[in-house]
């Protein structure tokens, strides 16, 4: 929990934030209401440099925010191990398909080349039943609430 001091100072940048928006940034402020010490920051590309409108000539930067248990996943940062995202990429994809691959990718696992070991080591053994027990758990304990 943030000090009364802290909790004050988040409250008044975002509140500056909000009647000045930055032109360098798309989004600011927290990740929700509960976390005040925890916010989200989306940058635009600054004109005339590697970072300006790479999209859709480089892939979207895709991530999970609430864990996923998932041998493609990686369980802390949300990263995603799929090749569309990575080396098979082609301007021809669009954000729509390129989340619809995402999702296919949940129902079927690529053990082999995994960012979660454990997940991905239960299936090369052939148990599962044990990793579908630890999905349904971790799906159970961290689900997003909509919120």
């Amino acid at each position: 929990m943030a000090s009364k001091q802290v909790t004050k100072r988040l409250l008044h940048e975002l509140r500056s934030y909000e009647k000045d928006p930055s032109d360098a940034l798309l989004h600011l402020g927290p990740i929700n209401d509960e976390e005040l010490t925890h916010w989200t920051a989306v940058l635009r590309g600054v004109e005339g440099t590697a970072y300006q409108n790479t999209y859709p000539n480089k892939p979207p930067t895709i991530t999970f925010v609430t864990p996923i248990c998932h041998p493609n996943v990686h369980f802390k940062t949300g990263e995603i191990c799929l090749d569309l995202l990575k080396s098979s990429w082609s301007p021809v994809y669009s954000v729509r398909q390129t989340l619809e691959a995402v999702q296919q990718l949940l129902t079927s696992a690529e053990p082999d080349s995994p960012l979660n070991i454990d997940a991905a080591q239960l299936l090369r053994q052939g148990d599962q039943l044990g990793y579908e027990a630890l999905v349904r758990f971790y799906t159970k304990t961290l689900r997003w609430n909509g919120e």
